[in-house]
């Protein structure tokens, strides 16, 4: 359908806008794709002073590490193929499929399938098939981009880096997970209340909210370091030390994000009809299986956008986590700050280079998968109707 003549912008405005976006696109996005570069290339080429020799590295070609024509042919078309079939095929999929019709846990299974799946490709076969036609292809064959894996086998493997991922997976689950079912219960008892208290009191708790997380750290720190002391009378000695525990770091995040995902998930459930509720009312269903099998469907979109950004409070934290956790369970951003001290080196720095382009990849994993949620819910949360 076409725009009506006066609602179109003229030539100039759209010219503009188009630039700005363009420019600001390229701004945001430069940085990631320099350290990305910067990760696979020896400490030599990474901090080159010519850029050439950063995106080509001519060291790092020397020692034998490096693409083809063929492997970026290669690489770029199992690449395609990936974010396609992960934009188009695997969210039908993980409907299709769901044990026992619970949709998450079709999601679950299928994100952890599909990401497995990748890896095995990418990095198991493909590497087999490019060496095998590398080596028939005379020139196509020959080393053109330096490319080495040596700094991410350092930090998954030799720096046990793993652990900390699984750290940062236990700590965001935990967020999310309670984030999300007290936010659902509480945006919907809102949402559907006539009473002004429970407005104004999550108003105040937004205002909580909204302070530094430092002044709000440093009022939880005393209490975890002597939480021993402070539960002996209750437990006796062996009352356990609350200060580096990974259950102690959830609850603080979640006390300081559940305001703001109440808040937005009552945004969400008042654009529902209320009529939906009094139908499935009269249908015979009590008030939480109206939520349940009514209103939760709908929420869906909701849901997953207030979770993403559960998410991302849980999983990107530096301040609570690298406060409140010791160095045997830190989770990854603490993690690889570590890596800068005093002694550090050019290689500790493409080393945490490389750790910081490794935490991106779930990130861009779930807006690529979650896309279309993320975007109908924030129309949804946008428009009262």
């Amino acid at each position: 359908m076409s725009t009506p003549r006066a609602l179109r912008q003229p030539l100039s405005l759209r010219l503009a806008s188009a630039g700005f976006l363009g420019f600001w696109c390229l701004l945001a996005a430069f940085p990631i794709f320099w350290i990305a570069v910067m990760s696979f290339k020896t400490p030599i080429d990474a901090f080159a002073s010519n850029p050439l020799s950063v995106i080509f590295g001519p060291e790092t070609r020397a020692m034998g590490n490096g693409l083809s024509i063929i492997d970026i042919l290669l690489g770029v078309a199992v690449l395609y193929a990936t974010v396609k079939l992960a934009l188009g095929w695997l969210p039908g999929a993980c409907k299709r499929f769901a044990p026992g019709g619970q949709v998450w846990l079709g999601w679950l299974i299928g994100v952890i399938g599909f990401a497995l799946g990748f890896l095995i490709v990418f990095f198991g076969i493909l590497p087999l098939i490019t060496g095998v036609l590398n080596s028939l292809t005379g020139p196509l064959g020959t080393k053109i981009l330096g490319l080495s894996t040596e700094h991410y086998k350092a930090v998954w493997i030799e720096n046990q880096f793993y652990d900390n991922f699984l750290n940062s997976l236990f700590v965001t689950a935990g967020v999310v997970t309670i984030s999300l079912t007290v936010g659902t219960l509480a945006g919907y008892g809102l949402a559907r209340s006539g009473s002004n208290l429970a407005f104004w009191i999550l108003i105040i708790a937004l205002i909580f909210r909204a302070l530094p997380h430092s002044v709000l750290v440093a009022g939880y720190l005393p209490v975890f370091i002597n939480s021993a002391e402070i539960l002996k009378p209750i437990l006796g000695e062996n009352a356990p030390t609350l200060y580096g525990q990974p259950l102690a770091v959830i609850a603080v995040l979640v006390s300081i994000n559940q305001p703001f995902t109440i808040w937005m998930l009552r945004s969400f459930f008042q654009n529902i009809p209320n009529e939906l509720d009094e139908a499935a009312r009269v249908d015979g269903c009590t008030h939480f299986q109206a939520f349940r099998w009514v209103i939760m469907p709908v929420m869906w979109p909701g849901v997953i956008t207030t979770g993403l950004f559960s998410f991302l409070l849980a999983y990107n934290d530096f301040l609570v986590t690298s406060l409140l956790l010791d160095a045997n369970n830190q989770t990854m951003v603490p993690a690889i700050a570590g890596y800068f001290n005093r002694e550090t080196t050019t290689t500790d720095q493409v080393e945490a280079v490389a750790a910081a382009v490794s935490i991106t990849a779930p990130l861009f994993l779930l807006v690529m998968i979650f896309q279309r949620q993320i975007v109908s819910g924030l129309t949804a949360g946008a428009v009262k109707g």
